[in-house]
């Protein structure tokens, strides 16, 4: 296993470098009224309020990728779980006994709080007050993608962070047990066609998955599109009773830690793991076609995904936001 470290190292000597220069700045922004108006972002957004957020966001992701490779893979759910439920407002972020985590889609399946939390404490010290939890999640889940050998793209910034996060408003949701027909419904509702959704799909092509998210592929029967030889395996793993709950498998069979279009290859052989990757392929002639076009060129799928999840990032937020104090994102303001 080899680990591209450059842009954690890269972004370390940043920070090392420019902290002195912006403690003015710091004490500046403990002074300064907070903004309360609802955000609409634009390119190199912190350039003058904070120069060095997004180095200090990729020096945490480089961080934790180090320890945990999948942690990339969490990143980058949790900020879709965050956008599409709310817009992309940390609401996701926030803890309480009703709160988004709590949710079927995210309790115990979350992972990244420690990258996110790590870089808003950091921030919080060199740029107070300044630095949304929000577009800390986005620029993470940007870095995330390119530490795992994916491409790069400028985060558009400016988001707030929402005060409001309920359990119920995660169940829009999709899940992981939806047909094709139920995808593109979904996505259509946030304005997402077929082909971006088939885009944003292929960010299985790295993490895992809990036994819950797949056996119903395995039991009562096997599913007729599963590999046969995928589902001896799942099925020694994840057995119909006493399954580990603790273990993952890997979405993408071949190459789970690289942002790459194999995903797309795995679907063709049916080695898709979930319900909801397998049937872009196999249940709708239009979505099939875009599989493959993809499969046959990841730099096609890539400059796609960049546009699509851009787009996933202005996805406008429902409530009056705030920058969140707490350096760890969990508990909006007083």
């Amino acid at each position: 296993m080899i680990f591209n470290n450059s842009l954690c190292y890269t972004a370390f000597l940043r920070i090392l470098v420019l902290i002195p220069n912006y403690l003015p700045l710091a004490l500046t922004s403990l002074l300064s009224p907070i903004d309360t108006t609802v955000a609409s972002t634009t390119f190199r957004y912190y350039d003058t309020s904070c120069p060095l957020a997004e180095a200090i966001v990729q020096f945490a992701v480089g961080i934790y990728h180090f320890t945990d490779p999948f942690f990339a893979a969490g990143i980058l759910r949790m900020h879709f779980h965050d956008c599409w439920v709310r817009g992309c407002d940390a609401s996701v972020l926030l803890v309480g006994p009703d709160s988004e985590q709590t949710a079927p889609a995210n309790n115990n399946s979350l992972r990244g709080f420690e990258v996110i939390q790590l870089a808003k404490t950091t921030l919080e010290i060199v740029c107070p007050r300044t630095v949304s939890c929000a577009d800390i999640l986005a620029f993470a889940a940007r870095d995330s993608v390119v530490i795992s050998g994916g491409p790069y793209w400028d985060v558009p910034a400016g988001r707030f962070d929402g005060r409001v996060s309920n359990a119920t408003d995660a169940n829009i949701l999709p899940s992981p047990f939806f047909n094709v027909t139920q995808l593109t419904e979904n996505f259509a509702s946030k304005g997402f066609n077929q082909t971006e959704m088939v885009t944003l799909s292929g960010a299985h092509t790295i993490g895992q998955a809990h036994c819950g998210t797949f056996s119903n592929r395995l039991y009562p029967t096997v599913d007729k599109t599963l590999n046969a030889s995928l589902a001896t395996k799942l099925k020694s793993e994840c057995p119909q009773l006493g399954a580990d709950p603790n273990f993952r498998q890997d979405l993408d069979i071949v190459t789970p830690l690289y942002f790459d279009n194999q995903y797309y290859k795995n679907l063709a052989e049916f080695n898709g793991l979930l319900t909801s990757d397998e049937t872009l392929y196999t249940d709708n002639s239009t979505t099939k076609n875009t599989t493959q076009i993809f499969a046959n060129n990841t730099l096609e799928w890539q400059a796609a995904f960049v546009a699509a999840i851009i787009k996933m990032g202005n996805l406008p937020n429902v409530t009056v936001g705030e920058i969140r104090e707490d350096p760890l994102c969990q508990v909006v303001n007083a």
